[in-house]
């Protein structure tokens, strides 16, 4: 998976700007956005859809992949996953499913702790699962139901 190359990535240091956080903003076609402070999972999401060749949502709104490609019932290995997050209709995150128990979800994404990194949230907190509408449906198969150094409770903001 592409964004497991993302893994040391992080903001910068207190006004600095980490150039690989930015620059994933103009692989998602945001190129006017230089700041990391800007939230990003989006944009890191639509980045690592344009380099394996998929369209992206074209929004750096996370809860706008809630329609992009095909829906699915349950998370699977890979998909797209978006939650909400705060107390708004329109705020949300969005990452990539790498594992599943009746409680969480782990994602692997940007802007989870100011960084790429594997988290895990609550399950109720997630609104949609997609799938690439150009790629043959994931078969079914049991997810990891832990993983090791996944952190908890990370802002996604």
């Amino acid at each position: 998976m592409l964004a497991e190359g993302e893994l040391a990535v992080r903001e910068g240091a207190s006004a600095a700007n980490n150039p690989r956080v930015v620059k994933l903003f103009a692989d998602a076609d945001f190129s006017g956005i230089k700041q990391d402070s800007v939230a990003w999972c989006a944009a890191a999401f639509g980045a690592m859809l344009k380099q394996a060749g998929h369209k992206p949502s074209g929004s750096l709104a996370a809860r706008s992949y809630e329609g992009w490609g095909v829906g699915l019932k349950e998370p699977a290995l890979g998909p797209v996953a978006t939650k909400k997050r705060g107390n708004s209709s329109w705020q949300g995150h969005v990452g990539f499913v790498i594992g599943a128990n009746s409680s969480q979800i782990f994602l692997l994404g940007g802007n989870q702790g100011d960084a790429w990194s594997v988290a895990a949230f609550p399950r109720a907190e997630f609104t949609a699962f997609r799938w690439p509408a150009d790629v043959p449906l994931p078969a079914p198969h049991t997810l990891p139901q832990t993983i090791a150094g996944a952190r908890s409770g990370v802002s996604e903001a």
